[in-house]
């Protein structure tokens, strides 16, 4: 659990904020916070426990999509606690320990979501530039061992930073600029050179999400280069189809992510209201828009939902009519 209060600093501890300069209108903000958390919560369990129960969408493509909705659902969790702390609360202040394990999960979920969407990005491809192996290559076992390896990876390229962190002596008391804990914007109150830990931290993120976002751009240059080979316009529109939701889903993370990490490393003088704001785009959009998109855009995932919904409340309606007819 995450340890804050409100109290008055400890030399071990560190400051949240949540929108500064808007400190009298938290309450307020904290309606369309609490709603987009609500959204998230609810949408991305939705998606899971429809993929788990509906047999017709036990294929690679939903299954990746569940575990895309797991990572949200965790992501969303993580930052929960000490966001609406921030806001109802004025819970501001949150121990250097908690802000570290806080620190570790936001990284890691963050990290893994980019390896999620390329394993997406993957199965795209193989769908649409070699259907005929499509099915022989992408078995449940091959999903699963997909699985572990993206999980194994997160693991060994988070810890070390963690560890790195946990050395270093810091400023206490000192303002973040989120009211969460992320790794550039602790970084800086360090009470050795920031230069060193700040360069291998972008350093690992350029390795793990640049890496990955390379391998999604790739995969769609091959995948647009199958589909412009491909003589009816109806199969080509029927191909990039299947792509739309993934893009929209790779456009949501990164664009925020991508922002984020240049507001804080290149561009020192960024209003600390705009990197606040940045922070909770980029971890709240993604979370909220995904269910959105992938519900609304997939036939199979939205007839399910409605399926689902249909039959909990039929059998609502049935045993409120046996409960009225033994009355």
């Amino acid at each position: 659990m995450l340890i804050f209060n409100n109290t008055t600093s400890s030399s071990s501890n560190f400051l949240l904020t949540a929108f500064p300069g808007l400190e009298r209108a938290h309450v307020w903000i904290s309606i369309p916070v609490c709603c987009l958390y609500i959204i998230a919560l609810l949408g991305n369990s939705m998606i899971f426990f429809v993929t788990i129960i509906e047999r017709s969408l036990h294929k690679p493509m939903y299954y990746f999509l569940s575990m895309l909705s797991v990572v949200d659902l965790c992501l969303t969790i993580t930052t929960l606690p000490s966001v609406l702390g921030v806001l109802w609360f004025h819970a501001r202040e949150i121990s250097f320990k908690a802000c570290l394990i806080q620190m570790f999960f936001v990284h890691a979920f963050s990290c893994l979501e980019s390896s999620v969407l390329v394993a997406m990005a993957f199965d795209r491809f193989m769908a649409i530039c070699n259907p005929l192996k499509y099915a022989a290559v992408l078995t449940d076992m091959m999903v699963l061992v997909i699985v572990l390896v993206v999980c194994i990876r997160q693991v060994l390229f988070s810890s070390p930073i963690v560890v790195a962190i946990q050395t270093l002596s810091f400023y206490g008391g000192q303002e973040l600029s989120h009211p969460f804990c992320y790794h550039p914007d602790v970084i800086k109150h360090t009470r050795f050179n920031s230069w060193i830990s700040s360069f291998c931290g972008m350093f690992l993120q350029l390795y793990m999400n640049g890496t990955d976002l390379l391998f999604i751009l790739f995969s769609y240059v091959l995948i647009l280069r199958t589909v412009l080979s491909t003589v009816t316009p109806k199969k080509q529109q029927k191909a990039l189809s299947t792509c739309v939701c993934h893009i929209c889903a790779v456009t949501v993370f990164y664009v925020p992510m991508i922002s984020l990490s240049l507001a804080h490393r290149l561009f020192r003088s960024t209003p600390r209201v705009l990197c606040s704001t940045l922070a909770n785009i980029y971890l709240l959009l993604p979370p909220v828009l995904n269910p959105i998109i992938y519900s609304l855009k997939t036939k199979t995932i939205r007839q399910a939902m409605f399926q689902l919904l249909r039959s909990k409340c039929s059998r609502g309606l049935h045993v409120r009519g046996l409960r009225e007819s033994c009355d």
